[in-house]
């Protein structure tokens, strides 16, 4: 059976979502506004661009443009680390929803985005989306350590969950 770019997006940005939300539910209770430097993003404020970044761009393809400073519907910022995980899983469904609504010819529609530069719908999912937020979790996984946390391992163990392997298997 043939799988469509559409699907398969889709179903990376799912396995994607459900890493995002294991590592917001690991984030350190009490550390929302911890932050390295006094120009970075809180922990919290990072964590919840996540959110964000589902909501303004799938949000944006629907409306067919992109406006600066446009708020997408129901993207209040939680004030707590204990809110963001289930922040982030409302309006990550909200955004499946709408980007589950384009069919194949909508991905070469092209869009003018934030920056000025026009690009394809397919490069705004694929990039703006599924990798901009892995890479703002990679920051997030940072943050969580700095912040006295243990960020749970992504694409393979963390050094925790290895050395309980390692024990388990007696090495």
């Amino acid at each position: 059976m043939a799988t469509t770019e559409l699907q398969t997006f889709l179903d990376m940005w799912d396995a994607e979502a459900q890493k995002t939300v294991t590592m917001l539910r690991a984030l350190p209770i009490g550390q929302y506004d911890f932050r390295p430097d006094a120009g970075a993003r809180s922990l919290g404020e990072l964590a919840w661009h996540l959110a964000e970044a589902d909501a303004y761009v799938s949000w944006g393809i629907e409306q067919g443009k992109f406006t600066p400073g446009a708020k997408a519907p129901g993207l209040e910022r939680p004030r707590s680390i204990e809110a963001l995980a289930p922040g982030y899983e409302r309006v990550h469904a909200e955004a499946v929803a709408r980007v589950q609504r384009l069919g194949a010819d909508d991905l070469d529609r092209r869009l003018t985005y934030f920056d000025g530069k026009e690009r394809p719908v397919r490069d705004l999912l694929w990039s703006a989306m599924l990798f901009h937020n892995i890479h703002h979790r990679g920051q997030l996984s940072v943050l969580c350590r700095l912040a006295g946390g243990t960020a749970p391992g992504m694409f393979g163990p963390n050094r925790e969950e290895m050395a309980r392997l390692r024990s388990r298997a007696g090495a």
